[in-house]
């Protein structure tokens, strides 16, 4: 019974899936795997109703009845440029008083580890609470709406391609923030936006050791990663943002192993979403058995 895979439909992960797309390592990989590609809210939920063993989920989705996969994340050390806050600011203030004066904010719904990435920065680190409102991708409508627009994924990397575009629609100054540097800015601390995640007793079944899932996706991740201009030639008529864009995306923006930092990183996100009640609190459990 091959392990039920649901991962994001985002140029992000393509780096980890890799070899789960390209052959003759697919071939292989079919045999223990069946892969099926959505949003990463929808593969949280596909993973905790059981549709799916395996996914790689938002790490405000992980819970106690699911254990972590060591060895590959989506994070960013510095900038990352996929997680977008537009903030209005036609008085010209600072960035900490332009956050202060936030009263709503249109929230793109296809990750609630973002949306809870956001609700920090104002809960804990400025003392606010704006009311966030669930809207389609589309930072023109969006800013219509709110003060603040929060995109992720794909939508933040276009957007940032029409940034001039964007500036002249909203009507006053934007200013244009990216959460992960915040964050960092803020904790010293990476920015960890996904981990895969397992349902354990779906292991076995599958025919798989800890041992052979870990080795199969981290060798998929550093395919990948050998295999950037592969991966940017493939992406480039994909998306409408040009070929450096993609290269340093995958290459620089993005970091991709699960290092001591990553893990610090998901348990102080975690103990501040608990802080102010947005997420139960959650101690990690990784795969066991793995070497």
């Amino acid at each position: 019974m091959p392990l039920r895979v649901s991962t994001i439909a985002f140029l992000n992960p393509a780096p980890l899936l890799y070899d789960f797309e390209h052959e003759p390592a697919a071939e292989r990989l079919r045999e223990h795997y069946e892969v099926h590609y959505t949003s990463p809210a929808i593969c949280a939920s596909e993973l905790h109703s059981g549709a799916a063993d395996l996914g790689l989920i938002p790490i405000a989705a992980l819970t106690s009845s699911l254990v972590v996969v060591p060895g590959c994340t989506i994070a960013s050390r510095d900038e990352v440029r996929s997680i977008l806050l537009l903030v209005k600011n036609p008085s010209g203030l600072s960035v900490p008083e332009a956050l202060q004066r936030v009263r709503t904010v249109a929230a793109d719904t296809a990750s609630r580890s973002s949306a809870a990435y956001t609700q920090i920065l104002f809960q804990h680190f400025h003392h606010t609470r704006p009311n966030f409102l669930h809207l389609p991708a589309d930072p023109t409508a969006m800013l219509a709406a709110a003060d603040a627009a929060l995109l992720i994924g794909d939508p933040a990397l276009l957007a940032r391609e029409r940034r001039a575009n964007l500036d002249a629609a909203a009507g006053s100054p934007l200013l244009w923030l990216d959460l992960a540097h915040l964050w960092r800015d803020l904790t010293g601390l990476p920015w960890v936006a996904a981990v895969w995640a397992l349902r354990p007793e779906a292991l076995a079944p599958a025919g798989l050791s800890p041992q052979q899932l870990i080795a199969d996706l981290t060798a998929s991740r550093d395919a990948g990663q050998a295999n950037i201009e592969r991966l940017v030639q493939e992406w480039t008529p994909r998306l409408a943002v040009s070929p450096q864009t993609i290269r340093t995306y995958l290459s620089h923006n993005i970091h991709y192993t699960l290092d001591p930092d990553c893990l610090r990183a998901i348990e102080l996100f975690r103990s501040l979403a608990a802080g102010i009640d947005l997420l139960p609190p959650l101690t990690l459990r990784m795969v066991e058995g793995a070497a």
